[in-house]
């Protein structure tokens, strides 16, 4: 028996003759926290809105447990949906809201009680029955939308951004406490955003989406050390992505150096894409380096120098500890296994040189001043 829960198969979708989602396959495991990562745009609220039955496909299925559900309305499917607006209702207290679902299905009181009970401790509010919904904060609001959803137990919980209005440390604080509550119920978890470091932080499994096609499906690890392209490298995390030539298996040229790397099965002399974290980069001293470049500008983060170096009319962005004098000439080491290759793809030399880091930040403040000037 297949623990697939989900299954979408060759699904597209238009909007006004453009194409939102162009023949998806997917399918989604059962209890796995899976997350559609992408720029806005790219269908991932739509291919929710699909599986949530808000949304018919034009052509292809929607499967649930082998059996297909196109058509089935949405409250009719056993799942049930978090969106970033919690629509809560302001007239009910916090135990009338969470009861909500239960009352509608005509549950007894008895087991109303006990499962509302349950839920509030789940999500730490206990003692906030009859509590006001505006007296709440954003993440007290935020909590009890999930009680709400989960109280009637469904089989999945479908999330779209829904931590999109909270500010930053409740964010970070409301990442833990989903991932904890999606391990302890077993409940399949499909999740929507478009922040790198939240899908990174909670998921089993990212869908990396662009322009309504899948780029790169896989754990989070995957992800980032393993990059299917210039788009997937560029969108999770910060990268250098350098053109380089295949020169052998193991071997890659660029920025004028050949290097040892440890991929292969690409053709001799193959252009590829070839991705260097900021953080794989060892700064030394020049007589020792493989490659050296001229510090341009250098960003104090907290931890660690945020340095942008000028190699070969290249700009690379490194992360190091070590503070770097503007216009002072630097030594670079990349080890073998903090080189990554890419084929060529349609992303390839739109992404991961950071000369338009500094400009467009120029831009930005000159068309500030613009602005402030014509008020």
């Amino acid at each position: 028996m297949s623990n697939h829960i989900i299954e979408l198969k060759n699904i597209s979708v238009a909007f006004d003759g453009q194409q939102i989602i162009e023949n998806m396959n997917l399918y989604i495991r059962d209890k796995e926290f899976i997350t559609f990562l992408g720029p806005s745009g790219c269908g991932k609220t739509t291919t929710l809105r699909m599986i949530a039955g808000f949304q018919e496909p034009d052509s292809g299925d929607v499967y649930f447990e082998g059996k297909k559900i196109n058509g089935v309305p949405p409250h009719k499917r056993q799942l049930n949906t978090i969106f970033q607006r919690y629509a809560l209702f302001p007239h009910l207290n916090v135990y009338e809201n969470i009861a909500f679902g239960l009352r509608l299905k005509k549950t007894p009181e008895k087991e109303i009680k006990e499962a509302v009970t349950e839920m509030l401790e789940l999500i730490n509010l206990k003692g906030f029955e009859r509590r006001n919904i505006s007296s709440l904060s954003g993440g007290q609001q935020q909590r009890v939308a999930i009680a709400r959803a989960l109280v009637v137990k469904p089989r999945v919980l479908l999330l779209d951004e829904p931590l999109g209005a909270l500010d930053l440390k409740l964010r970070k604080d409301m990442q833990v406490e989903l991932k904890n509550i999606q391990k302890r119920l077993g409940i399949t978890f499909i999740y929507v955003t478009h922040d790198q470091e939240e899908a990174l932080s909670m998921s089993d499994t990212i869908v990396v989406m662009d322009s309504g096609v899948i780029q790169q499906i896989g754990t989070p690890t995957d992800i980032y050390n393993e990059p299917k392209n210039a788009f997937v490298a560029d969108f999770i995390g910060e990268s250098n992505i350098i053109e380089g030539v295949m020169k052998d298996d193991f071997w890659v040229e660029m920025a004028g150096h050949k290097f040892k790397c440890l991929d292969k099965g690409f053709g001799v002399d193959e252009e590829v894409d070839v991705v260097v974290r900021p953080e794989d980069v060892d700064v030394v001293p020049v007589d020792k380096a493989m490659i050296s470049g001229v510090v341009t500008s250098i960003t104090f983060k907290g931890v660690y120098y945020e340095i942008i170096v000028e190699i070969k009319g290249f700009k690379w962005m490194i992360q190091s500890t070590d503070y770097q004098a503007v216009g002072s000439t630097i030594g670079l080491i990349v080890e073998p296994d903090a080189i990554h290759i890419m084929k060529k793809s349609q992303y390839s030399g739109l992404y991961g040189d950071y000369s338009s880091f500094s400009e467009e930040f120029d831009e930005l403040s000159v068309a500030e001043v613009d602005e402030d000037e014509e008020e």
